[in-house]
């Protein structure tokens, strides 16, 4: 059996901090309250004072805290991305996730002491982009896109292993899904003009509309129709990669189903393959999900860390009712792509 997982878990505000560091994460990522993360919601994420109590917390308890800078500097305001690495840096922080390999290169060439933390926005699914981001810029951690199986993942690890290649990887193992090459959202962008990395969100509120037509609910996006649901059917929130559409003769989910990812029944054999860490997706969900889904997976990690791991009904109870529309895949772990 493998290293113990590190359980990585997200936060969007200080009370969501302060409780996964209370419910057994190991590391808590986070980011600025401005266009340089990937989360840019309005009423969330962290200003200095904020991030300065939330470090010194963590500390307290022993944990880690990771700043997230991952979305790609635009020309003219790449300053702003600078700046934020400056403040990460000059705060304190464990290490930062950067995806644009520009701030990569200046992270590295101002703050060497700095850890790097490769992004999933950097959408790195194989050992040589890894390899290279680990030689130009010293990155420590990869963070992998959710589109590898199982044996991906281990084929990633083994290769870096026998190149001696020292980065650490960490994978997702619960939360909402992400369509093909993360970090490269342009179904969205096409749709509605305005970029999610950018906006914090696949798909803008100001965008959705809800429409009745006789029996169905319609959903759509800035006009484009994205589902229609059945009287007796649940509508999730509408994004386009998790619409339904008519391809041929079928209608059903092309791209990806609306469910979250669930990694309960891998976690002995993530261990085995030697991933370094697991990740919790959802910095823009509240406390108490961030609560209960870092309390059952800290529980289901020390219990893989033993033999005759099983995966508790406890656990399920508790994060059934947490999913994308009450409904939970392994992902591209188990099966291949259409």
């Amino acid at each position: 059996m493998g290293a113990p997982l590190k359980l990585v878990c997200p936060a969007g505000s200080l009370p969501a901090l302060k409780t996964a560091v209370d419910h057994g994460a190991d590391a808590v990522y986070v980011g600025f309250r401005n266009a340089t993360n990937a989360r840019n919601f309005a009423g969330l994420n962290f200003g200095e004072g904020q991030l300065k109590e939330g470090l010194a917390y963590a500390r307290r308890h022993g944990r880690e805290l990771l700043v997230a800078i991952n979305t790609y500097a635009q020309a003219g305001r790449s300053g702003l991305w600078r700046q934020a690495i400056d403040d990460a840096a000059a705060l304190g922080a464990d290490a930062v996730l950067l995806a644009d390999p520009g701030l990569m290169a200046y992270a590295s060439r101002t703050w060497p002491q700095l850890r790097l933390h490769l992004s999933v926005q950097g959408s790195a699914t194989n050992a040589a982009a890894i390899k290279m981001a680990h030689e130009c810029f010293g990155v420590r951690r990869a963070v992998l896109p959710r589109v590898l199986t199982l044996q991906q993942v281990a084929q990633v690890i083994e290769a870096l292993a026998k190149a001696a290649v020292p980065v650490d990887i960490e994978v997702f193992g619960f939360g909402s899904l992400c369509v093909m090459a993360e970090g490269r959202c342009l179904l969205s962008s096409y749709a509605t003009g305005e970029a999610p990395n950018l906006h914090g969100v696949c798909s803008p509120a100001s965008h959705v509309r809800w429409e009745n037509q006789g029996q169905t609910t319609q959903a759509r996006l800035n006009g484009i129709l994205i589902d229609r649901f059945a009287p007796d059917e649940s509508a999730g929130y509408p994004t386009l990669c998790k619409g339904r559409f008519n391809v041929g003769d079928a209608t059903y989910y092309a791209l990806e189903e609306p469910t979250s990812l669930n990694t309960l029944a891998l976690l002995p054999e993530l261990m085995r393959i030697g991933v370094a860490a697991i990740k919790v997706e959802g910095r823009q969900r509240s406390p108490a999900y961030v609560g209960a889904v870092t309390a059952t997976l800290r529980a289901a990690l020390d219990a893989a860390a033993r033999p005759g791991y099983s995966v508790a009904r406890a656990w399920c109870h508790t994060l059934d009712p947490l999913s994308e529309g009450q409904q939970q895949t392994l992902g591209a772990y188990s099966r291949p792509w259409r």
